[in-house]
């Protein structure tokens, strides 16, 4: 797949725009991002996601092709960017 706003595809970028953009992880997955754990929140953002397609759409064709396009995500590279706004943000107040 072609990168796409510098980020590794289009799904990657699209969902972090759609679903993370704005969004308040940090307090959502606290324990996650204090540890610094990637692999973890990246899980756990994913089963965020999952959860809003369950919650805002039917089931059938539009939800399948929905799932279908976040299996193309790259999680870890969210979730990198996410601790690495973290890490940021806390040498910023220290």
């Amino acid at each position: 797949m072609e990168k796409c706003n510098g980020w590794s595809n289009y799904p990657t970028w699209r969902v972090n725009l759609e679903i993370f953009d704005g969004s308040d992880m940090i307090e959502m997955f606290s324990d996650l991002f204090e540890c610094g754990d990637r692999s973890a929140l990246a899980a756990a953002l994913r089963e965020y996601a999952d959860e809003i397609v369950e919650r805002t759409s039917e089931p059938g064709l539009a939800r399948d092709y929905a799932f279908a396009f976040m299996q193309s995500v790259n999680w870890f590279e969210i979730a990198g960017l996410m601790l690495s706004e973290y890490a940021e943000q806390k040498n910023e107040v220290a």
